[in-house]
């Protein structure tokens, strides 16, 4: 693969991990904190609300992405660390192929879901559902692209070794 696209693709990968939940937490404290102000200095305001539900959402399912990609997830893997390498490593396949066959059973079923919700707006902002839900559908192909590359990596034995379940 020619070193172009190898980085380009990463920088894809950061803009929706790294910089675009990073953009959405900004604007969630802003706007937070816009409520707050407002509240006891102004005129209450619905929007401010309505806005940090929908990039709390963008921010939690897209960090997610970037906290599965550097492991640092929480997981208790008290079990997982008393297991032999041999069984560790079983225990990742098997674990990430549950959690692969649960994500590309729902796909489908949500893809249709949040695009059934595109006739449904807002209440303040007349922001499309579909468009505040979206994210669940980058969270889901995400992180079915990375679960397969985890589970072909521990089956050819490539895994690092100390990757946690």
């Amino acid at each position: 693969m020619p070193f172009w696209l190898k980085k380009t693709g990463k920088f894809l990968v950061d803009c929706i991990e790294l910089y675009l939940p990073m953009l959405t937490f900004t604007v969630l404290f802003v706007s937070f904190m816009s409520q707050i102000v407002a509240r006891y200095l102004f005129k209450p305001l619905i929007w401010p609300e309505e806005l940090s539900l929908i990039c709390f959402i963008w921010t939690a399912l897209l960090g997610g992405l970037y906290a599965k990609r550097t492991g640092s997830h929480v997981a208790f893997t008290m079990l997982y660390d008393a297991a032999k390498p041999g069984l560790q490593k079983a225990m990742r396949i098997a674990g990430n192929a549950l959690l692969l066959t649960s994500l590309i059973l729902i796909f489908i079923p949500s893809w249709n879901y949040i695009q059934f919700m595109a006739y449904k707006k807002s209440d303040a902002l007349r922001i499309p559902m579909n468009w505040a839900y979206f994210p669940f559908i980058v969270f889901l192909a995400d992180m079915i692209v990375r679960l397969v590359i985890d589970i072909v990596k521990d089956i050819a034995g490539k895994a690092s070794g100390g990757g946690k379940p």
